[in-house]
């Protein structure tokens, strides 16, 4: 490979990396091309970017746009590397969990993942990998729990209706309010309800000193 050929391999990994905020570092090496193939394809149906190049010109690229920021990823710069971009962050973790299944083996190995400004090292990070939260299933499950008080809130209102509840429109949207927010408050709980602080120890008392006693004549 001429210097050129070098620099352009560079100039579009930068682009690459600079264009995804979830890249994974992976070892095919022992993979056949029949193997090779079919993880690519597993890759172009999950929209994730596979790319292979060599390590020092990978580095080359990360040093060039921010040697501190991938500094944690140098050391998995070794033996045979591909490369796995993807918009989302759990999609290579998942490719690579089910190519494994299916074919009985421990390759592609793991050997670094960079999540959105976190780095994972090592292939016992991959499972953790399967089952972090995408940001779609995090704003689902916040609009879950929006969508829950809301719903309590209308039934409260129903049932106060059909049984002619004798309270001002007011007192009865404030009471049904307040059931729903209780309801949510006992079922997300609040972290530090989960985990106690301990109470410190009470200091032991301190040592009385010893009375001095006169010397024998």
């Amino acid at each position: 490979m001429t210097k050129d050929q070098k620099n352009e391999v560079i100039e579009i990994l930068k682009g690459k990396f600079s264009q995804y905020n979830n890249f994974y570092i992976t070892d095919t090496e022992s993979l056949s091309v029949e193997q090779i193939s079919n993880l690519r394809r597993s890759c172009f149906n999950k929209e994730v970017e596979m790319k292979v190049a060599k390590n020092t010109l990978i580095r080359k690229a990360l040093e060039s746009l921010d040697s501190e920021k991938y500094a944690g990823l140098f050391e998995s710069l070794n033996k045979v590397t591909a490369l796995m971009f993807s918009e989302n962050p759990k999609d290579p973790a998942v490719i690579l969990s089910a190519f494994r299944k299916e074919n009985a083996g421990d390759r592609p190995t793991l050997k670094a993942a960079f999540i959105n400004g976190d780095i994972f090292v090592g292939d016992n990070s991959l499972v953790a990998l399967t089952n972090i939260k995408t940001k779609n299933e995090l704003i689902g499950e916040v609009l879950g729990l929006l969508q829950s008080p809301a719903k309590r809130v209308i039934a409260a209102l129903l049932n106060h209706a059909e049984n002619g509840s004798s309270k001002t429109e007011t007192e009865v949207v404030a009471a049904a309010v307040e059931v729903a927010v209780a309801e949510v408050a006992v079922e997300v709980p609040v972290a530090e309800a989960a985990a106690p602080v301990a109470e410190a120890a009470p200091e032991a008392p301190a040592e009385e000193a010893a009375p001095e006693v006169a010397p024998e004549a």
